[in-house]
């Protein structure tokens, strides 16, 4: 899905929505107050307060980078499949598992289930030694031994208000409340630590760009299917391209004969280069798969340590 711009702001229609927004506050409190599933080995969530893209996955990947035999555990977002079932990027596509299962799956054995103690237990049976959950932060399926809240610091908290007013699953106070940590990707452009309890131990960190081929001065269309393309679009440009065209689709976008038509054309009327995200590039079909390239990216901590610490 698209993120409504009226997110963004206190306007009269988030105003008018407001009080549904005691809907989702009362069924999410609810939710959380029961008791999770423990399972004996480490479970790390990486979640956020409200729904939309604020880097969770690319938490997930980096913390399953530096635990040995740990496994992935998600819902499988836009798939077609409950699961439980342990993913093979060799059988299951996107429309089955969704496209940011099979990118989780590329580096560590990953286990999507609507259900997450079922998945739980198939990662335990093939003897995982710690899960870490890609979002999760509100599903009370399994007992936590580690929580992130995860802040997109282009975007924050939205307009701070709940769903459907605002982006928020839940205030921001009551997630932080069960969360060890808090993660910052990039600048905080909205003041979101501000919303944070002093004692919250917040981890900051950059997005850090990269590309197998060179892109300075190279002349590109960047198109993305992400919570917030325009990062996307910042990263591109940060490698030197020159950006002729920008095609954005909403967030788990599943790209069509049209969407390839499309894009193939725009390529070769302007001379240019397709570049793409990982999440995208995992689920294209194979003629726009073979004509572009990927921009990858990889988590910059400002204090590796204190990641660790909080992983031992």
């Amino acid at each position: 899905m698209k993120a409504p711009a009226f997110w963004t702001k206190r306007g009269l229609l988030a105003q008018l929505l407001r009080p549904f927004s005691l809907i989702t506050r009362i069924s999410t409190a609810r939710r959380v107050s029961r008791p999770g599933l423990k399972l004996g080995i480490k479970v790390i969530c990486v979640g956020n307060a409200g729904v939309g893209g604020a880097g969770k996955t690319i938490v997930a990947l980096d913390i399953l980078s530096r635990l040995p035999g740990a496994f992935a555990l998600t819902r499988g977002y836009g798939g077609l499949l409950a699961g439980p079932v342990l993913v093979d990027s060799s059988v299951h596509t996107a429309e089955l598992v969704g496209d940011e299962t099979l990118l989780l799956a590329e580096a560590a054995p990953t286990v999507m289930s609507r259900d997450r103690a079922a998945g739980a237990r198939l990662a335990l049976a093939e003897e995982a030694s710690a899960i870490v959950m890609d979002d999760g932060l509100q599903n009370p399926a399994l007992h936590k031994d580690l929580s992130l809240l995860v802040i997109d610091g282009g975007y924050g908290f939205g307009n701070g208000l709940l769903l459907p007013a605002g982006p928020l699953r839940e205030p921001v106070a009551e997630a932080a409340a069960r969360c060890q940590a808090a993660v910052l990707i990039g600048e905080d452009e909205t003041g979101a630590l501000a919303a944070l309890p002093p004692s919250l131990p917040v981890l900051r960190a950059d997005l850090v760009p990269d590309c197998v081929a060179p892109l300075e001065r190279r002349r590109v269309i960047a198109f993305a299917g992400i919570g917030r393309p325009e990062k996307f679009f910042r990263s591109v440009l940060s490698l030197g391209a020159e950006i002729i065209n920008r095609h954005a689709f909403p967030d788990h976008h599943p790209y069509t004969t049209r969407d390839v038509t499309t894009l193939l054309a725009d390529a070769a009327d302007k001379s240019a280069l397709l570049v793409t995200t990982e999440k995208d590039y995992v689920k294209l079909p194979a003629p726009l798969r073979n004509a572009c390239v990927v921009v990858r990216a990889r988590l910059r901590w400002e204090n590796p340590a204190a990641l660790g610490k909080l992983l031992r």
